[in-house]
């Protein structure tokens, strides 16, 4: 099936709603048995055997990282600029570049450039704000929030076909299984 196809019909993928985390980690692992790559999963809580399952790489503490790594080096270059290149003074024969001094700034830039690029790389990795998303036209999904657990295969997924695919993960044995249109 060709991808223009896949956009024609109006499917984002096709959804499995399971009663548990253990049903929903069985129906996730017989997907990638099945060869689906391209998955997302819903659970009422968080949970780590879920994200483990689906393999979901978690980049969130290098976003955090590197932006605390910028602000200690924007924090130490700007000191420094100041203090040797722009406006050099001379207390007590101390060199210029005396770095002891510039040690609370580098902390404190260090501390705001993690803190703004934890939320801001919190917003971006979960795809928020999200308004509307094409899952919500699936009227199961309603309890995934309250005790129902979901896996969707999406639609770019190389594997994807909505018959076949319908049919593989109904042999997971899920509550129900649904189209979820665009």
């Amino acid at each position: 099936m060709s991808a223009d196809h896949k956009n024609d019909e109006g499917l984002h993928g096709v959804m499995a709603e399971f009663g548990d985390e253990a049903a929903l980690i069985a129906g996730i692992e017989q997907a990638k048995r099945d060869g689906f790559t391209d998955m997302e999963a819903y659970t009422p809580v968080p949970s780590h055997d879920v994200i483990h399952a689906l393999g979901v790489k978690n980049r969130f503490s290098m976003v955090v990282f590197c932006g605390g790594l910028a602000g200690a080096c924007s924090g130490f270059l700007l000191q420094y600029v100041v203090s040797v290149l722009v406006y050099p003074v001379n207390i007590g024969g101390r060199p210029y570049n005396s770095w002891p001094a510039f040690i609370v700034i580098v902390f404190e830039c260090t501390i705001l450039f993690a803190a703004l690029s934890a939320v801001i790389g919190m917003l971006f990795l979960n795809g928020l704000p999200q308004p509307y998303h094409p899952v919500f036209n699936v009227p199961q999904f309603l309890r995934a929030s309250q005790d129902r657990f979901f896996l969707v295969v999406h639609a770019t997924d190389p594997k994807f076909d909505p018959r076949s695919t319908m049919e593989r993960l109904q042999a997971s044995a899920p509550l129900s299984v649904a189209e979820v249109a665009n």
